[in-house]
Formats: C-alpha cells, structure tokens, sequence
C-alpha cells in the first residue's frame, strides 16, 4: 500500500517513525458525464480567466481569496514552515477510554506503519501499551493543509488511526427529533424487544453491497447487447393496521425468515395476533354452546317434560340424602318437570332442604 504522509508520532519524548496509509478504499462505481445526442465525453477544463487558455496541473497553485476579492498566494513551503508542532508529527495528548469519543466525530481511517528498521522497537512498545490499558490515544496532527484530530487505536498488530472532527464540527440537534408528545406503551417496547432478539447479531464480513452488484450486472448485460434484467416487484405489504400489529407481524416474518418456529410463544405476543379478523356474534356464541355442556341440559329438560319417571327417581335420590321420604316426594310431583330437571342438573341436595321448610 502507498503511503500519503510521512512523519513521526509523538509519544512523550519518545518519537516513532511512521509513514500514513489509507486504511479504507471505495468500492463505489463511478460514471463519466457524456453528451446524450453523440455519446461524447463532457470535460472540465482548467483555464486561466486572465489568458482565457488551458492551464496544466504543474501550473495550478493556491490561494486565499480576500473579502475584496484579492488573491493571496499560498505556496507547499509556506504551509510547510508553520510554527505549529504538528507540522510533520502526530502529536499524542492524551489516553482515554474508547466509549468516550463520540461516533459522530469519526472520520477517515488510517494504518500507520513504522517507518524503517529503528521505528520497530518504539511502535511496539506503544501498541502494546495501548493493548494493556485498554484505551485509545487522542492526538493532533496535520494533514492536506489543515490540522486535524486524530484517534489512535490497536487492530490486531498495527496501530490504526480514525480522523476525528473537531467538537465545534458536530452541528447541535436542534429541531431535529420529532416535537410532538408521544406515549410509547410497555407492551410496544416488549415487542420491539423481541424484534430486536429475533433479527439477532450479524457478521459485518458476511454483508455486502447489493445495488452495486446489481449496477455490474446491467453494466455486462447493456456491454453485451443483451436487455437488463427488470427489478422484481416488491409484495404488496398490505395495511398496517397499528404499531403493535406492525411489530407483531415484524417478529413473525423475522422468524419466519430464520426458519424458527412461529408458533404460540410463551410470554409473547406474536402468533396470529396481527392477523386482525372480525368475529360475527353467532360464531362468538357458538363456541360456549360445545363446551358449557348447555346441549345435554337441553336435551335432559325435553325428557323430563315427556316422562314423570325422572322426576320420581330424582325424587328417590333426595329421599336418600335428606330422609324425609313423603315431603319431598310429594314436592317434587308438586313442582313442574322443567324446574326438576334444572335443580337435578345441580346439587340435589341444597334443592331438597328448602323444600322440606316450604312444606
């Protein structure tokens, strides 16, 4: 890899040469403007206002551009002799813990790679004092015209370096989270718990960049002569009908994806929960119908309307359970089949003791 810079860390009064290399690289697919009518290249040229030519590379300088419009020339050498000490030096002013910097302030990334045989013992001692402390190196350095704030960091064996805004860099947040007053529900954070333990961890190394591969393969297909392949028509997502539906059909689909079991789950409210479907009263009331037994209470008052046989034997029974035998037989030949059946379909027993104070 090329280096960008070439300079030394400060360490105290320990100095470490090393030489600055890009730590990351764009993958990105670029394109060149072109006149649509002819397929022509469209160019940028550098000319000089003044002689109205083009001017080369080798002879393109900067400046300053004053409040009046006046060109200050400034030349390499000039920004090179500045009485500051980061001119070539990455000058380290304090070890803090990692959590301390904020990832908003994250820039590009570097490898600093010991410069020569001599830079080895020094740029070992300090990744390895960094490894033991568990902390990051907060330094200063100049880069591209500018100074700049760096962190430094172990990765594996070498020491990396992020690029760090400065703090007055980051804008302040104002006017940017929403500014209306809105109740989030225990059950709806319980949910998006369960999406978040559902769609789990994953490996960064196992991601990929799908539009640009998609990009590559109509690039091929158009060089080729052959028609791009159309993009599949996404499912139609159907209405949401709340947050708590969303999220619970989210945990399902999650899961689903996972090849995991979406079943009932125990302490959670997924299932068919967001699979919202009217209920009519009928087949509301046609379920206690199967279960309360009301079906062969029916059936048993029709019998008993029919026939005075149960009434006598049910009758016996309470002769047998309370002991007065001519009262409650001559109550129960008083009293109609339909309210027999009923209390037969009770406890006899607490039937047959009012009826003995009634007689």
């Amino acid at each position: 890899m090329r280096s960008i810079w070439n300079g030394a860390i400060s360490f105290g009064l320990v100095s470490i040469p090393i030489k600055l290399v890009n730590a990351t690289e764009s993958h990105s697919i670029s394109f060149r403007q072109i006149h649509t009518e002819d397929g022509g290249r469209i160019r940028y040229r550098k000319v000089c206002e003044l002689e109205d030519r083009e001017v080369t590379q080798a002879e393109i300088g900067k400046a300053y551009e004053d409040a009046d419009g006046t060109m200050i020339p400034i030349t390499d050498d000039d920004l090179a002799q500045l009485p500051i000490p980061t001119a070539r030096t990455i000058e380290i002013v304090a070890f803090v813990p990692a959590d301390r910097i904020d990832p908003l302030q994250m820039d590009a990334a570097y490898y600093l790679s010991a410069n020569g045989v001599p830079a080895a013992k020094p740029y070992t001692l300090l990744r390895e004092a960094l490894k033991r402390s568990q902390k990051v190196a907060i330094a200063k350095y100049a880069l591209r015209g500018r100074e700049r704030l760096g962190m430094l960091r172990v990765v594996d064996d070498v020491i990396a370096m992020h690029g760090l805004l400065w703090p007055d860099e980051i804008r302040v947040p104002e006017g940017v989270a929403p500014d209306t007053s809105v109740t989030v529900r225990d059950k709806e954070l319980d949910l998006a718990d369960a999406l978040m333990d559902t769609l789990g961890e994953v490996d960064l190394a196992d991601l990929h960049d799908d539009y640009r591969e998609a990009v590559e393969e109509m690039i091929t297909a158009k060089a080729s002569g052959e028609q791009p392949a159309e993009s599949p028509t996404p499912a139609p997502s159907g209405k949401v009908l709340d947050l708590m539906a969303a999220l619970e059909k989210s945990v399902r689909e999650a899961k689903e994806s996972r090849g995991e079991d979406t079943g009932e789950d125990a302490g959670s409210e997924t299932g068919k929960k967001a699979e919202v479907r009217p209920i009519s009263s009928r087949s509301a009331r046609a379920t206690p119908k199967q279960t309360t037994g009301k079906k062969s209470t029916s059936s048993a008052t029709k019998k008993t309307a029919s026939s005075k046989k149960p009434t006598a034997s049910t009758s016996a029974s309470a002769k047998k359970s309370t002991g007065a035998t001519k009262k409650t037989t001559t109550t129960a030949k008083k009293t109609p089949a339909k309210t027999t059946a009923k209390s037969t379909a009770k406890t006899p027993t607490k039937k047959a003791t009012p009826r003995k104070r009634t007689a």
